[in-house]
């Protein structure tokens, strides 16, 4: 699988450097996550059904 080239930060990390947050990179067949002080490492990735169940799970209490 090839790493995504458009990644995008999270709109909530305007704050201070806006380097403590994820980067998310989207294409038709997965969804790309990786950590934005650490881009050439290891990425998680996603088929688009399981993104939005993950991102929830992360909400739960």
């Amino acid at each position: 699988m090839t790493t995504p080239d458009r990644w995008r930060k999270s709109s909530y990390s305007d704050g201070g450097d806006g380097d403590d947050c994820v980067e998310i990179a989207a294409s038709p067949t997965h969804i790309a996550i990786r950590d934005s002080k650490a881009p050439a490492t290891r990425t998680l990735t996603f088929p688009p059904s399981a993104y939005t169940p993950f991102v929830d799970s992360l909400k739960s209490p």
